[in-house]
């Protein structure tokens, strides 16, 4: 299937959603969400896209023009449009555009537009200061017009202007399933270092990788990288880490292994060029992998997240912070505990569909999302004492070992309360009531 065929079934899919509910596919809540609710649920991608953008302080981008890729009608854009002079948006839908442009009506400096669905062609270079996505390349049927976005990406970035994208980083599907526009094609961490160091792309973060929602930041360096390499040469010493302390908390320490097992070195001087390709965190004989640089912030510090390697030595293990392979900051320290056991939680209990009627199944169809399960054949889930037939599993986090699982009500289970309780191997967790409404 070429890229025209690519997008012209993304476009006949996507104005049948639209048509029949363009906030229930766009924003994964529920159906016939009113606008309140339909604009709340993009309170946390706006808080994310929002972080990303104190990088550059207000004054210096007070005319800054921005692209979302994959608009849909407008949710993102009409909060986003206040941090810009220009905001515009493009989408395969003709029917979302129209969305969008009612819902844009009062945003004069909106600007949403029909797109063929494969490029960034009606943009010319050096367009944009901040481009942006949310939950559609994870739609997108093609790892090849995926590519294609990512180059043109890069192509309309001004020089020095950020990119911050969301993929699905999941592991490749087994088998010969076929991708469609929803289930769409993956790409993996590897895939965007290889990508950003090609097109020599200062890479800021890369986080979540192999989850649906891996998100990474990307900069338009001034310079090519290669050419300035001696340039930016910083002697041993120059920077600090003034703390370290666990990513998830402010605690001074980490487990070896498992959910908890990453750190925030919080460092000062750091390289302004600094990116994921050049930056290394030694932790005692091991390295850590590096998943995100903040902006700075007004104490003079910068965030570097690094997942930590599993360790097999506890107690007190010098870290090393290493710029182009030399030694950029004097040792710090890090104390490191055994791991806890692993317990198996039951994380949340939703509608198989309706995605905000917690514990309330309108459809019959549940979805259970369970955190610490290492063995998921070992899942097995009862209502009111009748076991569940056919179960879906997905590993949607390896880190902390989240599964969500997907299975009908038993026929037996009529309207009203009904307990669910689900045992993992001989482990059984504690029920969680459910309201069927049919």
């Amino acid at each position: 299937m070429d890229d025209s065929e690519v997008s012209g079934r993304m476009r006949d899919d996507w104005n049948a959603r639209a048509r029949d509910d363009a906030g229930y596919y766009v924003a994964f809540g529920r159906r016939e969400q009113n606008d309140a609710d339909f604009y709340a649920t993009a309170t946390e991608v706006i808080n994310s896209l929002e972080s990303e953008l104190r990088r550059v302080p207000p004054p210096q981008r007070s005319a800054w023009k921005a692209l979302e890729i994959g608009c849909g009608p407008g949710r993102l854009m009409r909060p986003m449009s206040r941090h810009f002079a220009e905001i515009h948006g493009v989408d395969v839908s003709d029917e979302m555009i129209a969305l969008a442009r009612e819902r844009l009506r009062d945003t004069p400096n909106a600007h949403p537009h029909v797109t063929d669905g494969a490029t960034l062609a009606e943009f010319p270079e050096e367009t944009f200061d901040f481009v942006y996505s949310y939950a559609v390349f994870q739609h997108v049927p093609s790892r090849d017009v995926i590519a294609t976005y990512m180059r043109e990406t890069h192509r309309v970035l001004k020089t020095g202007g950020f990119a911050r994208l969301q993929f699905n980083g999941m592991p490749a599907r087994g088998g010969d399933s076929p991708f469609d526009t929803w289930a769409g094609a993956r790409i993996t961490s590897s895939e965007v270092l290889e990508f950003t160091q090609l097109h020599d792309l200062q890479l800021l973060a890369l986080e979540g990788a192999g989850t649906q929602y891996m998100w990474t930041t990307w900069r338009k360096q001034p310079h090519g990288w290669q050419s300035q390499q001696d340039a930016r040469q910083f002697p041993a010493g120059t920077s600090r880490i003034r703390r370290v302390t666990n990513s998830h908390s402010s605690e001074p320490g980490a487990p070896s292994r498992g959910r908890y097992a990453s750190i925030s070195l919080w460092v000062e001087n750091l390289p302004p060029d600094a990116g994921l390709h050049h930056l290394r965190v030694q932790v005692g004989d091991s390295l850590g992998t590096v998943t995100y640089i903040g902006p700075l912030m007004k104490d003079g510090l910068q965030q570097v997240s690094v997942v930590l390697p599993e360790l097999e030595a506890t107690g007190l293990l010098p870290i090393e912070l290493r710029w182009l392979e030399g030694p950029l900051a004097p040792l710090a320290t890090l104390r490191v505990i055994p791991p806890g056991p692993s317990v198996p939680c039951i994380h949340s209990v939703t509608d198989g569909m309706n995605l905000v009627a917690d514990r309330r199944i309108e459809t019959r169809h549940v979805k259970m999302i369970l955190e610490e399960v290492a063995r998921p054949h070992e899942i097995e889930a009862f209502v009111d004492g009748v076991p569940v037939g056919d179960r879906e599993f997905l590993c949607t986090d390896p880190k902390p070992q989240r599964f969500e699982v997907n299975f009908r009500l038993p026929e037996e289970i009529g309207p009203g309360r009904h307990e669910l309780q689900v045992r993992v191997g001989r482990r059984r967790l504690a029920p969680v009531m459910l309201e069927v409404t049919s």
